[in-house]
């Protein structure tokens, strides 16, 4: 009897061991071109199980509704971003003002696919952690519209984030966008004719490199704002990118904080701390190669803190600058220098370390309540010792081996 036990007990681990194996990760193929390719790519997105592939095949989805995604430890994986070769989800005809795709499950892997002219946001995610987009193509393809999505590429909320060789062009808002979330890298992308290329806002360590921003209205944007969520935006690094001939005229709808972005800035830093700005490449930005002001605008927040603090630039390389301020003033305080103002700009507001070997223009309005029209403009030397260098963005080993 004990001998007859054993094995009954040992049949019934085998078994249940055996029930509570995850079943083999699968690939579910969606081809376009099809009556019913569509349906068949949004039921795609529905059936996924964790560790399954979703694989798009080349050709052009002519879509109407916005996709979802739901389901941890999913890959969707086109052919290419390139029209005519690649997998391309075209939002042209979409009847909502949703985002084209949505994100809301960890884990996930976006990759070499293409969306096009969506009403809303290109690919939203919330609330996904650990979420890599790699190798994306978001765009408008008729340019600068204020009828454009807000955001091409948008993870909000989520923890471990990565982008990777993303171009977005066309964005009324940002064209990369990461907010109130941490632990995020931004790299080797590229951001054309959006209002703002890249924008982290209110968000906690990042690393933000070897990007480049042009033809922007502002290149790259570090923004803490009051009433949301997670507030106190800090520990950022923006380096060895290249930011360029940021000169599109801004697009962005009324009442976004964007459109009071001027024209021609470079890197934006706003009511952020601990900010390091160094090894990029500037030229060619009309107001100012770098701005460091605080927030000045109404609100009610009583936690809110809107100034810089502890911003430092250094080893930055910079061109021409300064030669069109498209802030309220900026034309005669240029008339009134020569011709340009310096290639810094800050607005006198919380504090700043300026390294680099060029002129600085201090705004000397250090209360940002204070109205703009009482600035008195005066070049400044913000010398000093900066403070311990920040740390480098360390991403889970298993999100960087999906790009590998």
């Amino acid at each position: 009897m004990r001998f007859q036990r054993l094995r009954q007990a040992a049949t019934f681990c085998f078994v249940a061991a055996f029930v509570a194996l995850p079943a083999a990760a699968k690939t579910i193929t969606v081809k376009a071109g099809t009556p019913d390719a569509n349906e068949k790519l949004q039921e795609a997105l529905i059936l996924a199980e964790p560790g399954d592939t979703v694989e798009l095949g080349a050709g052009v989805w002519k879509l109407t509704d916005g996709l979802s995604l739901d389901v941890d430890n999913v890959t969707v994986r086109g052919a290419g971003t390139k029209d005519g070769a690649g997998s391309i989800l075209d939002f042209s005809g979409q009847q909502g003002a949703g985002e084209g795709l949505l994100v809301t499950s960890d884990d996930v892997f976006l990759t070499n696919f293409a969306v096009l002219n969506t009403k809303g946001d290109g690919i939203k995610s919330k609330g996904a952690n650990r979420i890599v987009y790699h190798q994306l193509r978001v765009e408008w393809t008729a340019g600068p519209k204020e009828t454009n999505g807000a955001y091409g590429v948008y993870p909000v909320e989520s923890s471990d984030v990565l982008i990777d060789t993303v171009y977005v062009r066309g964005a009324s808002d940002a064209g990369i966008y990461v907010g109130q979330s941490k632990n995020i890298i931004v790299r080797d992308s590229i951001t054309t004719e959006n209002v703002a290329g890249i924008e982290i806002e209110n968000s906690f360590d990042a690393d933000v490199h070897d990007n480049i921003a042009a033809k922007n209205t502002g290149g790259i944007l570090v923004f803490d704002l009051p009433s949301l969520p997670q507030q106190g935006g800090h520990n950022v690094r923006v380096f060895e990118n290249i930011v360029s001939d940021n000169s599109t005229p801004n697009f962005a709808p009324k009442g976004n904080i964007v459109a009071s972005v001027p024209t021609g800035t470079g890197v934006l830093v706003m009511a952020n701390r601990n900010v390091e700005v160094f090894g990029n490449v500037f030229d060619q930005n009309g107001t100012a190669n770098v701005m460091i002001v605080g927030y000045r605008y109404d609100h009610k927040d009583p936690n809110y803190q809107p100034l810089p603090k502890a911003i430092v630039v250094r080893g930055n390389q910079h061109g021409k600058a300064g030669y069109a301020p498209a802030f309220d003033g900026g034309a005669q305080i240029a008339a009134a220098m020569g011709g340009a103002i310096p290639p810094v700009l800050w607005d006198g507001a919380g504090d700043a370390i300026i390294l680099d070997e060029v002129g600085v223009l201090s705004l000397n309005l250090p209360d940002v309540k204070t109205p703009r029209d009482q600035a008195k403009p005066t070049p400044v030397t913000l010398k000093g010792t900066p403070p311990a260098a920040l740390p480098e963005i360390k991403l889970p080993a298993s999100m960087e081996a999906k790009v590998q």
